[in-house]
């Protein structure tokens, strides 16, 4: 049985800001909730989310045996997180502003996995990053990490909602798991519903994506999206985030473990549209932006 102290000491070494652990049992209810929201087709063209959800809301389908689901999470908010004003600068959500957290967190998850002994032990285990059908959300707030916002997203009261997971999840127990969090953050608040440009939050704090500016400027759509609806945005958009109460007395994060890799304002849309292909992948290449590629950002540009 591994030390719960342990497993947070650790998960701060290698660079983590915060650490819950939370049995690995299957969450029938949050399943519930995802399958109405898939029954209503609010996923969009997101049909990847129509597979494996079985294993998606139980852990004991991605490892043999589990036991014990670490979560962790990276602050990530920079100067581009309260949004960009009235600023002409076509807009990149704050996340993709670095290498591709995926990977990083991914080798977080393992250095952790190594330093406790589960590699060594042979104890089945696998790390995890969005990139997998992971309910991490859920599994977050029953970590006692935060609450799920109306904007679907998860609020942490340290960092808000800038923070990117990660899931570790293991076939051994922990001596003492962590409370899931109860208390709802959100209160009377509604900025990210009012100031959501698209109108994509609906009620049951989760979000309508075929409406989303998000889905729209990066996922496959079925034809090409008027440039007027993304509201200035190329990739991404944080509308709901920088909104929010939580985010706003949020420092930046200055020692973020993520790699920055370039600033919005040096890439104006003459600079994006003249931009070649080599150069995309020269500058960009390990970044998210390379999920939609250099021409679906140049047809996302504001109309000259």
């Amino acid at each position: 049985m591994l030390s719960a102290r342990d497993i947070k000491e650790v998960a701060h070494e290698v660079g983590f800001d915060l650490c819950g652990i939370t049995p690995a049992v299957a969450l029938d209810s949050a399943r519930g909730r995802f399958e109405e929201w898939l029954a209503h087709a609010r996923n969009g063209s997101l049909d990847y989310l129509e597979r494996n959800v079985d294993k998606r809301f139980d852990a004991s389908l991605l490892v043999d045996g589990a036991e014990s689901v670490v979560v962790c999470g990276v602050a990530y908010k920079n100067e581009f997180s309260d949004g960009y004003g009235d600023s002409a600068t076509p807009r990149v959500a704050s996340y993709a502003l670095y290498e591709d957290y995926h990977d990083t967190i991914r080798g977080m998850l393992r250095q952790m996995a190594q330093r406790l002994g589960l590699i060594e032990r042979g104890v089945m285990w696998r790390g995890f990053s969005d990139s997998a059908p992971v309910a991490e959300k859920t599994l977050a707030v029953r970590a006692g990490l935060g609450a799920i916002g109306r904007n679907s997203l998860l609020i942490t009261p340290e960092y808000g909602s800038f923070i990117m997971l990660g899931e570790l999840i293991f076939a051994e127990g922990v001596d003492e798991y962590d409370k899931p969090f109860e208390e709802d953050l959100c209160g009377e608040c509604h900025l990210c519903v009012s100031h959501c440009p698209a109108r994509a939050i609906i009620g049951g704090r989760a979000i309508d994506a075929s409406r989303c500016i998000s889905r729209l400027t990066i996922e496959p759509i079925e034809s090409q999206v008027r440039s007027d609806r993304l509201h200035g945005w190329v990739f991404g958009c944080d509308e709901c985030q920088s909104v929010c109460p939580y985010n706003k007395r949020v420092a930046v994060a200055n020692d973020c473990v993520l790699m920055r890799v370039f600033s919005p304002t040096d890439y104006d849309a003459s600079r994006w549209r003249s931009m070649t292909a080599e150069e995309f992948k020269t500058t960009f290449g390990k970044t998210p932006l390379v999920r939609a590629g250099l021409e679906r950002l140049k047809q996302n540009l504001p109309d000259e």
